[in-house]
């Protein structure tokens, strides 16, 4: 089981935030222009580095950990489609923040950590199968918090990145339980 997990795209993603966060630590500047600004063209630069970018360290951290697991899981119980759902939840999201969401600078990794989330408790849901259930079950009960954060609190929190996450972890769910059942492990 463990002997093809490739984590190599979760640790280089991983190595990419904390190399972004470090230059603006280091270098004392603000890298958020590299945000998503939705519907300005300047700002779709923001779907490749938006996420990249965080505002502190415990932006960070809070980001790290959730990110780390729930994309090793994905790599670990569905190797075959894990760069799909990954590429999806980080390029799909990013989209769809720029087209729906508020007028500023959207940054931190948050969305994907939502729409890899919602992947993995979605597709126990679409598939039925008691691997898949159990898996759901288990992001559930250690991340069914993040339902709170689809909810607009804080202005200065991303809710359209965590509610877009969501939409496109639960989308790429339903797409590969339809069209590739069980080919996934």
């Amino acid at each position: 089981m463990f002997r093809d997990l490739n984590l190599t795209p979760t640790l280089r993603l991983t190595f990419l935030l904390w190399l972004s966060f470090s230059i603006q630590f280091y270098l004392n500047i603000d890298l958020g222009f590299l945000g998503i600004y939705p519907r300005e063209l300047t700002g779709l630069l923001g779907v490749i580095t938006g996420p990249l970018v965080h505002g502190d360290l415990v932006h960070l951290m809070s980001n790290t950990f959730p990110f780390l697991f729930l994309s090793s899981s994905i790599y670990l119980f569905y190797p075959k489609v894990a760069n799909q759902v990954l590429v999806q939840c980080y390029l799909l999201t990013g989209l769809l923040v720029w087209t729906f969401g508020r007028s500023f600078y959207h940054i931190g990794i948050s969305g994907v950590v939502y729409g890899l989330a919602f992947f993995l408790i979605s597709l126990g849901l679409f598939r039925k199968d008691f691997k898949s259930l159990l898996i759901s079950t288990i992001t559930i009960l250690l991340y069914g918090s993040l339902i709170y954060g689809l909810l607009p609190e804080d202005s200065y929190v991303s809710w359209e990145s965590h509610m877009m996450g969501a939409i496109v972890g639960v989308g790429s769910a339903m797409g590969i339980a339809k069209f590739s059942p069980r080919s996934t492990t």
